[in-house]
């Protein structure tokens, strides 16, 4: 019986130390995802007031505990000590141990106060010249709009890599197209809810160049997650470059095997991918879904091969140095097209799309290989 006892406490031990450990490395700054590594002034003004609570609770149970631990030594009975005299209420004490929390709460509600206002309001709002982008969460992928960089009304599409220039406050107007989503990048900002027909918004801003991971933070589904995006840093000369190479269609290539696989594309999924950048909005205003509004719109892929995630997330196309692959990206394309379920359990994609619901349409071993080198040639 007392060796049990001992294994069940060696067993807790090592439990509450696997948990404190995890703690410690998950609060660790060379974590991609940590909000202790704060890369813009949005998730500074968060990070400084999560020390300040952090730094009113610790306080309030270090004193707390001692408090408890100095009554449980001074106080505790002894053998020969008789029954205490009962004391019910004392009006002072419960006085002061009332306003001590309230005042403590008071102190936290004031930064907590002027940081939510702060984080809600823009530094420059669209209405000021305040560059503003879309994004809208779908199952299980993010999709990014940016204005036309030539105006008219025309939007540039994007999906699971959103460009920002360093140094410039970004308006993001957060919409839904299906559930509930959350729009999170740890180290730009806190999450914000992306809810159907109530549309949000928020506003970031990179201090450095780099690439920072975002990702849904509300459960949202089976995929849920795998839905994530990057966010890419830049100078504005390369933000402004790269936009104006989005709004560009795709090059069209004379290859044969190219030609067979844009045909392939044109048979059996523009019912739900577009390979058009520019989309117009409405008469009202209004987003245009993908594909003239289908159920099951899937990514634009206009540049797909030139992105660093695809499957929003489940592959990675970016060699050591950081930059895309073209390599690793047909790889990834191929797997994916191969067996979508595999890579991405719960995905529309292989639920709904003909050529992997029908087994009298599914592709050749020649149709895949035209396809791959037809999705890898939109750069």
């Amino acid at each position: 019986m007392l060796k049990l006892i001992q294994r069940r406490r060696q067993i807790l031990a090592l439990a509450l130390f696997a948990t404190v450990l995890a703690t410690m490395l998950g609060c660790s700054q060379s974590n991609f995802q940590s909000t202790f590594d704060a890369q813009g002034p949005v998730a500074e003004s968060q990070l400084k007031l999560f020390w300040v609570i952090f730094g009113a609770g610790a306080f309030v149970f270090v004193v707390v505990e001692a408090a408890l631990i100095y009554a449980m030594i001074k106080f505790r009975r002894r053998r020969d000590d008789e029954m205490p005299h009962q004391t019910h209420g004392n009006t002072t004490l419960e006085i002061t141990w009332t306003a001590i929390p309230a005042a403590l709460l008071i102190v936290v509600s004031i930064p907590t106060v002027f940081t939510i206002f702060s984080n809600a309001n823009s530094p420059v709002p669209v209405d000021q010249g305040g560059l503003v982008v879309d994004a809208i969460g779908h199952q299980w992928w993010f999709e990014f709009r940016y204005p036309h960089p030539d105006g008219g009304g025309q939007e540039v599409v994007f999906a699971n890599e959103l460009h920002i220039p360093i140094g410039e406050p970004v308006n993001i107007r957060l919409e839904s197209d299906d559930v509930i989503h959350s729009f999170w990048v740890p180290k730009l900002g806190g999450k914000v809810d992306m809810v159907p027909s109530n549309d949000n918004t928020m506003w970031l801003q990179a201090d450095t160049a780099g690439l920072f991971y975002g990702q849904c933070a509300e459960f949202c589904g089976v995929a849920h997650a795998n839905m994530k995006f990057h966010v890419v840093a830049e100078s504005r000369a390369d933000f402004d470059a790269w936009l104006l190479e989005q709004a560009e269609p795709a090059v069209d290539s004379p290859d044969p095997l190219i030609k067979e696989g844009n045909s392939v594309f044109l048979r059996n999924c523009t019912l739900c991918h577009d390979n058009r950048s520019v989309m117009q909005r409405g008469a009202e205003g209004e987003l245009i879904k993908n594909k003239g509004g289908y159920e099951f719109g899937g990514p634009n892929l206009t540049h797909v091969a030139s992105r660093g995630l695809l499957g929003a997330g489940v592959f990675d196309n970016r060699d050591e140095s950081g930059n895309v692959n073209s390599a690793i990206f047909q790889s990834n394309l191929r797997s994916w097209l191969e067996d979508p379920e595999k890579a991405k359990p719960g995905n529309l994609m292989s639920a709904h799309a003909d050529v992997f619901t029908n087994p009298d349409n599914r592709l050749s071993e020649s149709d895949l290989n035209a396809l791959v080198a037809y999705i890898s040639s939109l750069k």
